[in-house]
């Protein structure tokens, strides 16, 4: 997999919307922190802009996005939030000038499928990283905002996850891949399909039924997207609800009933997705993934 530079003093970073509406409030604290980091931020036109659910229309995002992925002067893009609406503009992203002038693209949740359009397209490797909502005073010493720079900086990330009774064992090194469940899952067939094979994959969600989860497990396994794994990372999955009448088996339960049959190592309680630690992955990356009884340690491999 390729990669864009890695930051230094001086190096600037591009904030844009292309999904849900964001306000500009909530983007000025994460300004404040990239700058005392002694990067150089540029705005983009849909920072604090809405239509309807979004952070503008389709074309005015798409627009916004091209200009930051086009600009040989940005080095790295930082999205305002996730929710909806990347679906709707991939399509039509020309990549040709990012093609020559990468950048890293950062964020998580919607933006899973921008990481797997790149991918898919490109063998470029991308952030799975908080974006500008996690900038807040009380938390730009937190260590998870703290992997963010160490990875846009090129520096060692070596992240812990607890032990687990669903946890199976096992040592592997691989390129990491993947994202939001159900975003990957929509990804099935169209031309930013993850493609899984001989990688770990990083998994996480929100808010679903455990049947969805189920289900989207399924499809994935369905679709041949387990079956030569070198690994399973399960990071947040946070308000999960169940039905009326219970579905029967827990989150651990149904993922871990889903890979019996095979033999890679199964890490869960990683901490990364849609929760207050949200540690940046580097999809894209050599990691070594270690599970054993007493939890999992996952390290990128520079």
């Amino acid at each position: 997999m390729n990669h864009p530079a890695y930051l230094k003093v001086g190096s600037v970073i591009g904030i844009t919307c292309p999904s849900g509406y964001v306000s500009a409030e909530r983007v000025a604290y994460a300004v404040h922190v990239l700058q005392q980091w002694g990067f150089t931020v540029k705005m983009g036109a849909t920072v604090g802009t809405e239509h309807n659910y979004f952070s503008g229309t389709d074309e005015a995002r798409l627009a916004d996005l091209q200009a930051m992925m086009d600009d040989p002067k940005i080095d790295a893009i930082l999205m305002g939030r996730g929710g909806y609406g990347m679906s709707r503009i991939i399509d039509d992203l020309n990549l040709t000038a990012f093609a020559k002038k990468p950048k890293w693209v950062c964020g998580f949740s919607d933006i899973t499928v921008l990481h797997s359009h790149l991918e898919a397209r490109l063998g470029m490797a991308s952030l799975h990283s908080p974006m500008c909502g996690a900038f807040k005073p009380e938390t730009e010493n937190e260590s998870y905002l703290k992997t963010f720079y160490a990875a846009l900086t090129g520096e060692t990330i070596y992240y812990h996850a607890p032990a687990s009774a669903h946890n199976r064992v096992g040592q592997v090194e691989s390129i990491l891949t993947g994202g939001n469940l159900s975003l990957l899952v929509h990804l099935i067939g169209s031309a930013s399909e993850v493609e899984t094979a001989e990688k770990i994959l990083f998994i996480e969600d929100i808010g679903e039924h455990l049947y969805k989860i189920d289900r989207m497990m399924l499809t994935l396994k369905r679709a041949g997207k387990l079956d030569n794994l070198k690994g399973l990372i399960l990071g947040g999955f946070t308000d999960m609800e169940d039905t009326e009448r219970p579905f029967g088996q827990t989150l651990e339960e149904i993922i871990a009933d889903k890979v019996k049959e095979y033999h890679y190592p199964v890490c869960f309680n990683f901490p990364s997705g849609h929760q207050e630690v949200n540690h940046t992955l580097m999809l894209g990356g050599m990691h070594k993934l270690i599970v054993t009884e007493n939890g999992g340690t996952l390290e990128l491999k520079h």
